[in-house]
């Protein structure tokens, strides 16, 4: 069976890319600007000015800032002496360095470096969103020392995190136990939650790759490397659940359903096909069906990542061969299993699959995503199925897709009806190759940040004002990330059209 939407697509329909073209289908209904007739209250885009009309910075003090990159400031004014919009360079001076202004704990560990990196609001490390937080500064690493050096001690830190638990999805700095201990699972004090996310042991290995590509600096695959690729090894193999549901529970005493997971903690049943289950979703929900398509796809390329370390750093043939097998493995399980035939859009990839046959047709906004999945350089952007898929999630076919008079855009059950995250706009401009599709989506991310001049969790639909998360350093630093790939894109033009 196939879990599907049925709601008719309204008559508001914007302008849509053929990406697999580049032509536009059409305008919007007939308007200029994607705001034209949207009634959007203007208050909620009125940000602070000085005296002389100036936009204020956001950014913290230079004296309370927790680290600082004299390439990230060389980058910050580049950029922002580029982009003729004032309010876009606002919002990028403001975005691009939050991570590093609000979030990094720099500093060594038994001589080496050590880096510790909040979330933002939540003062604990997840090793997605610490991956993801510091991805767009490894491109300056080789134009500053300090910051490579920052760099290599989240590396470091994020594979000791594996060390001590490859089942856990965030971390403590340090033995101080949380408001989880009481949590239903093999809990330890270092842990801050215990929810097994596939993409947790994916994000280290993207990181850890894509540092070594840019600097050559091949240190980081010690001992300790070899001990945490040998544990998500393991772990994955151990939740394809070839023999039993392996060592895994996971329950919560909670209200909320998507915190805590059924049948006595073990999840949905599953058909062990070769494909790995992960129990949570990266919005920390517990999936439906849990052969989370996005995040075994994150898995074979990460897998095959660690593959080229082993052999080309490592010289470890064995379990190099370990990560290529268990790619192939599951590379061959998704083609068989995880698409579906929809009748409007064609072959899509599914969100979700149990290997029985069921399906779970949507999207979420979090990365890894259906949309997503070229950014993460899972799946080719040019594959038909990917195309298509991408279509379904950016409509409202897919139930988590939500259009309203402030924007579009795709959220999901973490927060609920009506709110659209931000992350989605953005990964849809990442994944786009229409200049007039990207133009839309940074006029959005611009129009909904409510005046602050910086990206939120989600946004109502309808109201800007209306968020969740003021201090999200991800989706800030993801934000800076986008304006510079387009610059680098050649897109520079396309931004500066931005009225």
């Amino acid at each position: 069976m196939a879990f599907m939407n049925t709601k008719l697509l309204t008559t508001a329909v914007f302008a849509i890319c053929l990406s697999t073209t580049g032509t536009i289908a059409s305008g919007h209904d007939g308007n200029d600007s994607l705001w034209d007739g949207l009634n959007i209250d203007e208050s909620s885009l009125v940000a602070p000015k000085d005296n002389s009309g100036h936009l204020v910075s956001q950014r913290p003090k230079p004296e309370d800032r927790l680290f600082k990159s004299d390439a990230v400031e060389k980058k910050i004014r580049e950029i922002t002496g580029r982009l003729k919009n004032p309010y876009l360079a606002w919002m990028f001076e403001n975005c691009f360095p939050n991570t590093l202004d609000t979030t990094v704990h720099f500093r060594e560990l038994d001589g080496k470096p050590d880096t510790f990196v909040y979330t933002g609001d939540i003062h604990a490390m997840w090793l997605r969103d610490s991956g993801a937080q510091v991805w767009p500064y490894v491109q300056l690493a080789n134009e500053d020392p300090k910051l490579k050096e920052m760099l290599e001690g989240v590396i470091r830190r994020q594979f000791m995190c594996i060390n001590i638990d490859p089942y856990a999805n965030a971390f403590n700095d340090g033995p101080v136990g949380g408001s989880w201990q009481s949590d239903l699972t093999d809990m330890k004090m270092e842990l801050h939650e215990r929810k097994w996310e596939i993409d947790s042991l994916c994000y280290p290995i993207r990181l850890a790759y894509h540092y070594w590509e840019v600097t050559g600096d091949a240190g980081i695959f010690d001992a300790v490397w070899i001990e945490a690729i040998t544990n998500v090894l393991r772990t994955f193999k151990e939740q394809q659940r070839k023999d039993g549901v392996g060592p895994y529970t996971f329950q919560r005493r909670t209200k909320r359903a998507l915190d805590t997971l059924n049948n006595g903690g073990n999840g949905a049943p599953v058909n062990p096909v070769g494909l790995i289950v992960s129990s949570f979703r990266p919005s920390d929900d517990a999936t439906t069906l849990q052969f989370l398509v996005p995040s075994n796809f994150f898995a074979v390329s990460s897998l095959r990542k660690a593959a080229e370390i082993l052999t080309k750093v490592n010289g470890n043939e064995s379990l190099a061969k370990e990560c290529t097998d268990l790619a192939d493995e599951v590379e061959v399980a998704l083609k068989k299993y995880a698409t579906y035939n929809h009748p409007e859009f064609g072959t899509i990839y599914a969100f979700e699959v149990d290997g029985f046959g069921n399906r779970m047709l949507m999207d979420d906004a979090n990365v890894p995503s259906l949309l997503a999945m070229p950014y993460l350089g899972d799946v080719d952007i040019n594959d038909p199925i990917y195309q298509n898929t991408r279509r379904f999630v950016w409509s409202e076919s897919n139930p988590y897709f939500f259009r309203g008079k402030a924007g579009e855009g795709i959220g999901g059950p973490h927060i609920g009806y009506d709110m659209v995250w931000p992350m989605s706009i953005m990964m849809k401009a990442f994944t786009s190759q229409c200049d007039e599709e990207i133009k839309e989506c940074v006029t959005m991310l611009m129009n909904t940040d409510a005046g602050t001049g910086f990206m939120h969790e989600s946004f109502h639909k309808d109201d800007p004002k209306n968020f969740t998360r003021e201090w999200f350093a991800w989706q800030n630093t993801l934000f800076g990330e986008l304006i510079i790939k387009l610059v680098d894109d050649g897109r520079l033009e396309v931004l500066n059209s931005i009225e």
